[in-house]
């Protein structure tokens, strides 16, 4: 995986870093993943991994907001055209 920037993650920073959470899906997906490497190799203390934790969440919600804007928009620019996809309607059409 490609080295990122991410604020370190310190107990101080946890809620002092608000601000500089990214707002956009990539930045805040990128920064998640680093968190998670960080806290499943284990070298993280108590504090530093609570703080990564609550920075993960934060992180979650951003990523869940802008997926939901993306549907939104999706549906919008869509219309009536969005329907369910019925189990082997992709196979119809690739056949015939």
């Amino acid at each position: 995986m490609a080295s990122r920037q991410v604020p370190p993650v310190t107990p101080a920073a946890d809620t002092a870093d608000a601000a500089l959470l990214p707002q956009d899906f990539e930045g805040a997906l990128a920064q998640l993943e680093d968190l998670v490497a960080s806290m499943e190799d284990g070298s993280l203390p108590l504090e530093a991994s609570l703080a990564a934790y609550k920075r993960g969440v934060a992180l979650t919600r951003i990523c869940q907001e802008r997926l939901a804007q993306a549907e939104q928009q999706v549906r919008v620019l869509e219309g009536d055209l969005l329907r369910p996809l019925e189990p082997g309607a992709l196979d119809d059409d690739t056949n015939g």
